[in-house]
């Protein structure tokens, strides 16, 4: 298990319906160590501070085998490290396996899984069509947020080891399994 990229951006209006829109979904993979803060990796931001970020959603990963999946899913699209908003894209680590409350390490930050993500309008932005969403959804590739246990630095490569897995072992995907499908 290991992060496989480091993803960050800031807050951007863009148009979307006809309305201006701030969000911070365009992340872009960065180079070298990246301090983990308690509500976020820095040099990102998150927009809607309701409904993105703080300490039970400092940081989101998605798992790297989900793409080959999307780019079949999705040929004329492009898939850049970081395109699902994630800020960790990882690998080893899949919803199935992944267990709400299991405490992870990569580089010197702890993380604990929280929630499953799940997507909102934002994505059709960053992919500029609006049936996204609803696909994104039903793939059952949510991906899961964390929040920090113990701040530190992370970076690309580094390797990603499960401290603690949670006595109440419902994983992420039964979880997100649950969720109804909310369409904006």
């Amino acid at each position: 298990m290991k992060v496989v990229s480091v993803n960050v951006g800031g807050p951007r209006m863009v148009l979307w319906r006809g309305e201006n829109v701030r969000t911070s979904i365009f992340k872009s993979a960065v180079a070298g160590r990246v301090r983990v803060g308690a509500t976020n990796i820095e040099g990102d931001q998150q927009s809607d501070r309701a409904a993105h970020g703080g300490t039970d959603k400092a940081v989101y990963a998605y798992p790297s085998e989900h793409y080959d999946w999307w780019r079949k899913e999705l040929p004329d699209a492009e898939f850049p490290w970081g395109v699902f908003g994630e800020n960790l894209t990882t690998q080893g680590l899949l919803e199935g396996k992944v267990h709400i409350g299991d405490r992870i390490r990569a580089g010197t930050a702890e993380f604990v899984v929280t929630q499953p993500r799940t997507p909102c309008f934002k994505l059709a932005i960053r992919f500029g069509r609006p049936d996204i969403v609803k696909r994104f959804h039903l793939s059952g590739r949510s991906g899961f947020y964390l929040s920090v246990a113990k701040e530190g630095d992370v970076a690309a490569a580094d390797a990603i080891q499960v401290l603690a897995e949670d006595a109440g072992r419902i994983t992420v995907a039964e979880v997100f399994g649950r969720y109804p499908l909310e369409i904006d």
